[in-house]
């Protein structure tokens, strides 16, 4: 096989450049001189890891540093594929790669790492400084069916060209079209990590932040999950934190045509009967009659009085609690993919390796990151499964590579 055979990596995202960074490092190990040379990297974007800047609102949540037993609870929908690319690339390898890429990270609430600066822009530049370091042959330009059908055809693929969200990123699917022309099954795609909308909105609850509420999500009444934490109600409905980690859910009952409610819970810390009693002791403090803007006003932010009222016809002191505890929307609709986070679905598990990320299907072809039928939830799980996949990908790509320069 001669020389010119390379790597070719489609996509400059977390996974593709990960890909890319790790192919290398696995060629020069072997002892291939000029490296950086057999790599080349496709990206059709003016700058590498444009969806990177967007991600954590700015800041970049690239991991969390969970073991994998709890790690592997926040994977959908089969974590058990992700463990061998973990514990090859792991949250602390993650660290570590990012510290020594001259990145400092920092460990915030929910054990979720951020670079010190939190500023995601840090993060995408120190992986495209990488990237030029290592004389890796960039390429901004786009690649069709054909052109990829032609690449797998000369040497090894790395497709990671990410999902469907994002779309002004770069991230149009094309994947799933080059994995369907080598013969893969692309499984039902639906946006995940998105804002879920209550149907008749009152838009006087834009803008409010909700910090350690609960959040119960109900699929054709019955509960199905319940998350504790902080999420904000914007202009798209309920968004970013435990509304994020149930939108997957929720978004999935919807595009089967199954009915979703969503039950805020104002005080998860607080039993129904402490409520109660709580309520009771603010109302004998009170002096005269008791009115219930008085009792609200210390139970929730003045903007959400006048919601909450017009949410609960026939509010009185009697029921107050019970609808502190169960705050009811129907939900209507969802975001789509110009705003979710992260896409749900994809190529399926089934037809890639496990523990070297290459397709089952077609040889020598091997995929990582959003293209695979694999997501986690908010919190830098995302991230650390492109890591992972990415740096597993290429590192068993130059691997095929050198099987094609040993047959020499």
């Amino acid at each position: 096989m001669s020389d010119a055979v390379k790597i070719a990596v489609i996509g400059g995202g977390p996974a593709g450049m990960l890909a890319a960074i790790k192919a290398v490092a696995t060629l020069d190990r072997a002892g291939v001189a000029d490296a950086g040379e057999k790599v080349v990297l496709f990206d059709k974007n003016d700058i590498l890891g444009r969806k990177i800047y967007l991600t954590g609102r700015g800041r970049c949540n690239i991991t969390n540093t969970r073991p994998w037993s709890d790690f592997s609870q926040h994977i959908h929908p089969d974590k058990g594929f992700l463990k061998h690319a973990f514990r090859s690339f792991s949250n602390e390898d993650v660290m570590r790669f990012f510290e020594e890429l001259g990145v400092p990270v920092i460990v915030l609430q929910g054990q979720r790492v951020f670079p010190a600066s939190l500023k995601a822009a840090d993060v995408a530049r120190a992986l495209e400084k990488r990237i030029h370091a290592l004389g890796i042959d960039v390429r901004k330009e786009s690649v069709d069916l054909n052109r990829f059908m032609s690449l797998l055809s000369e040497g090894p693929v790395v497709l990671a060209t990410g999902g469907k969200s994002y779309p002004m990123t770069g991230s149009t699917g094309d994947g799933y079209q080059f994995a369907s022309g080598a013969g893969h099954t692309v499984t039902s795609l639906f946006p995940s990590e998105t804002a879920l909308m209550p149907k008749e909105y009152n838009r006087d609850l834009e803008g409010l932040e909700m910090k350690n509420v609960g959040l119960s999500l109900f699929i054709d009444k019955d509960m199905v999950q319940r998350e504790e934490g902080d999420f904000i109600f914007t202009d798209d409905g309920l968004e970013s934190g435990i509304a994020y980690k149930i939108s997957r859910r929720a978004v999935w009952a919807m595009v089967n045509g199954q009915k979703v409610e969503v039950v805020l819970d104002l005080k998860p810390a607080l039993s129904l009967e402490k409520l109660s009693v709580r309520i009771a002791r603010d109302v004998t403090e009170m002096p005269g009659k008791p009115r219930m803007r008085s009792l609200l006003r210390g139970l929730m932010p003045e903007r959400m009085i006048d919601p909450f009222i017009s949410a609960n016809p026939g509010l009185d002191i009697e029921n107050l609690a019970p609808r502190l505890k169960e705050w009811r929307f129907r939900i209507s609709g969802y975001k789509g993919y110009e705003r979710a986070v992260v896409t749900a679905g994809g190529v399926s598990l089934k037809e890639v390796s496990q523990k070297t990320m290459e397709s089952k299907i077609k040889p020598g072809l091997f995929l990582a990151g959003e293209v695979l039928d694999l997501d986690g939830d908010t919190g830098g799980y995302n991230l650390q499964i492109a890591f992972s996949t990415g740096a597993l990908a290429g590192c068993s790509a130059a691997k095929r590579l050198l099987t094609f320069f040993q047959a020499d």
